[in-house]
C-alpha cells in the first residue's frame, strides 16, 4: 500500500489534497478528525490534557474555549499541547492503517497534523506539502471557522514556518489556484503520479 504523508500549514489545501486522494479510490486518514474524535471518547488523553493544562477538563470533557485561550496565544502552550496530544494519534492512526493494509487497501492518505513531532512521517512512504500564500490562507481560515482576520492570523502565526517543513517533506503542493476546483485537479494528477510509479 502507497502511503502518502500530507502535511502543511492551516488553510493551505490539505483537505483537498485528501480528496483527491479519495477520489484516486484511495483511503483517508485525517488525523484532526481522529484528534477530536479522541478528545471526546479517550480519558487517558484528557487526564493527560488536564495534567498539563488545569481546568482544561470539566466533568470528564474538553472546555475548549477555555484550552484555546490558553493554547492559540503562546506558540509554546500549542507546542506543549502537541506533545501531550501527538502520541495518543499516532497509535491510533497506526492502528487504522494497519487494518487497512489487512483488508487490502492500496493507497492511503495520512492528513499529517504534526507529521514530524508525533513520529506519523514513519508511517508514511511519502511526504507532501502542501503551502498557500498567507494573506490566502488568512481567507480560508476566516470563511471555514467564522473567525476574524486578528484571530486568523494568531492562529497561522502559531504554527511552524514553510521553510520547516520544506526541509523535511519530499515534494511540495504550491496552492495558489483561485478555486478548489483547480487544485483539486492539480493534486488528484500528482498524486495519481506518485501511485502509478509505485504500482509499476
Amino acid at each position: 500500500m502507497l502511503t502518502v504523508g500530507i502535511t502543511g500549514p492551516t488553510g493551505a489545501g490539505k483537505t483537498t489534497a485528501l480528496r483527491a486522494v479519495e477520489a484516486l479510490g484511495g483511503a483517508v486518514f485525517d488525523c484532526d478528525a481522529v484528534y477530536k474524535e479522541l478528545l471526546v471518547t479517550c480519558q487517558p488523553l484528557l487526564a493527560a490534557v488536564n495534567a498539563r493544562f488545569p481546568g482544561a477538563v470539566r466533568e470528564g470533557r474538553l472546555d475548549r474555549e477555555t484550552l484555546a485561550r490558553r493554547v492559540f496565544t503562546d506558540p509554546a502552550a500549542l507546542e506543549d499541547l502537541s506533545a501531550v496530544t501527538h502520541p495518543f494519534v499516532l497509535r491510533e492512526v497506526e492502528r487504522r492503517l494497519e487494518a487497512a493494509r489487512k483488508g487490502g487497501c492500496r493507497l492511503a492518505a495520512v492528513d499529517a497534523i504534526g507529521l514530524f513531532e508525533s513520529g506519523l512521517w514513519r508511517l508514511c512512504d511519502k511526504t507532501i506539502l502542501v503551502t498557500a500564500p498567507p494573506e490566502i490562507r488568512a481567507e480560508r481560515v476566516m470563511a471555514r471557522d467564522s473567525i476574524s482576520r486578528e484571530a486568523a492570523l494568531r492562529r497561522i502565526g502559531a504554527q511552524k514556518d514553510d521553510e520547516y517543513f520544506r526541509a523535511r517533506c519530499d515534494y511540495e503542493l504550491v496552492n495558489t489556484f483561485p478555486d478548489g476546483g483547480a487544485f483539486f485537479d492539480r493534486c488528484r494528477e500528482f498524486i495519481g503520479g506518485l501511485y502509478e510509479r509505485a504500482e509499476g
